[in-house]
């Protein structure tokens, strides 16, 4: 798939400007997109405590724990993240962020994380999250994303490719889960270099 395919296939908007974004998912709900900031940190702490343990096994951080959130919040105050927030009824039904590498020889990639909430998912909002979390990196001058998970998160891998990400590595027992076993690392990337606005 081009990257021209790639663009077409979802409405991404990505300037600050176009932030607080209503958008309508597949099953007729109504979702706000808007940046994170400070004053979300209970929402970020309930959404994380209401993950289910499944889906916590897996996170690259323990977004559960408070001091995890406050270094997070304090990284997109020094501009090393950007992070959107999707709201519904209220509450938080997921997030995309872009961490962006400090190191001088990788500070063109960025790593994408993508958490939607389980009665969210399968209607496009991690899709559009996405788009819109590729936008605003490549809007930062990241010219690649890399997408990291375990092989076991075949639902992830696989929604990541439909967006045309690409397998780039697998890192056998790179990391440690929350239950202190060893897991496989497996690293896709996206070449943001010939992303459009187009819809």
């Amino acid at each position: 798939m081009t990257q021209e395919g790639k663009a077409e296939s979802g409405r991404s908007q990505g300037r600050p400007e176009d932030f607080p974004n209503q958008i309508v998912l597949a099953n007729g709900r109504h979702v706000a997109l808007r940046p994170m900031g400070a004053s979300d940190r209970e929402r970020i702490l309930r959404f994380a405590r209401s993950l289910p343990p499944d889906d916590l096994l897996f996170l690259r951080t323990d977004i559960t724990e408070p001091v995890i959130v406050d270094e997070w919040i304090a990284d997109l105050e020094r501009g090393n993240s950007i992070t959107v927030l999707a709201e519904a009824g209220g509450g938080l039904a997921g997030y995309a962020t872009v961490h962006l590498e400090q190191a001088r020889w990788t500070r063109r990639v960025g790593e994408i994380r993508v958490q939607v909430a389980p009665p969210f998912r399968g209607n496009g909002l991690g899709r559009r999250l996405t788009l819109e979390i590729l936008q605003l990196g490549q809007s930062r001058g990241i010219k690649k994303m890399a997408a990291m998970m375990t092989p076991d998160q075949t639902g992830a891998r696989a929604a990541f490719e439909k967006l045309g990400f690409q397998v780039e590595a697998l890192l056998q027992d790179w990391v440690v889960d929350r239950g202190g076993r060893p897991r496989d690392l497996l690293i896709m990337s996206y070449d943001l270099e010939g992303l459009t606005n187009r819809a």
